[in-house]
């Protein structure tokens, strides 16, 4: 399984922390926010990894992360968006890399307190589709939300929605299929100019291929504002080091 961590964007809610920095190089308590998907990645058994990053700072995580040894990493992909077109056009630039194999989605500016490797598996068990994580949320209003029937399966999602119909969000995790590269190329730009990645799920759940798990770890959005970015030095303090950060120490050790 190929992992995709999704770092471009223009971080205009960090302004003006991101003027001439991109926000998944900015500190998260210890390490550079881009640490945390990485290691959660690794930690959860995925190796073979694509950072897809834009910008004027693309060479900058080159020079921070190298072919990504300090992770335990052979090699580390990378691959470069040339416009803040969504998180769908985001994804559509590892198509190559990914090559017909199922993909683990991570933005990058995502900060899990616990592992992932679970809801990997059971998404390696599953015969096709797609699988989204999901977590309660005091301020749904921000984020792609999905609404849950009694059994737990996901009815509906809706980007930001304008009134209240869940406090479910879709965090910044996303697993899928061969099928995710026939999806994106029928999506239109929404009122944003953006293909955005919930058309894509909505798109599984209409065939009936998405599945949904609730994660129980802390979460943190590192983008979605100030006040998130902060919470985001929080999870990384109450919560110990994946397994990813400690190939990471020792490496800096020897």
């Amino acid at each position: 399984m190929k992992g995709v961590i999704l770092a471009g964007g223009g971080g205009t809610r960090l302004w003006p922390l991101t003027k001439v920095i991109n926000k998944h190089l900015l500190p998260v308590g210890r390490y550079p926010m881009i640490y945390y998907p990485l290691g959660t990645l690794v930690e959860a058994g995925i190796t073979d990894i694509m950072i897809v990053t834009g910008g004027n700072n693309a060479g900058m995580f080159l020079e921070l992360l190298g072919n990504g040894r300090d992770f335990g990493l052979r090699h580390l992909n990378y691959t470069h968006q040339d416009r803040a077109g969504g998180i769908a056009h985001a994804l559509r630039l590892s198509q190559d890399f990914v090559d017909g194999e199922r993909c683990v989605v991570m933005l990058g500016d995502n900060i899990l307190g616990g592992s992932l490797r679970r809801h990997v598996e059971t998404f390696a068990g599953q015969e096709k589709g797609a699988k989204v994580l999901l977590r309660q949320v005091p301020n749904p209003e921000s984020y792609g939300v999905a609404q849950v029937d009694e059994q737990g399966r996901v009815t509906r999602i809706v980007e930001k929605p304008r009134q209240f119909i869940s406090d479910y969000a879709v965090i910044g995790v996303y697993m899928y299929d061969e099928l995710v590269w026939e999806i994106v190329p029928t999506l239109s730009e929404s009122a944003r100019g953006e293909l955005e990645i919930t058309d894509v799920n909505n798109a599984y759940l209409e065939r009936g291929l998405l599945t949904a798990d609730i994660i129980e770890c802390e979460w943190g959005d590192g983008g979605e504002s100030f006040e998130s970015y902060h919470e985001c030095f929080h999870v990384a303090e109450r919560n110990q080091p994946l397994a990813g950060f400690d190939v990471l120490n020792q490496s800096k050790r020897a």
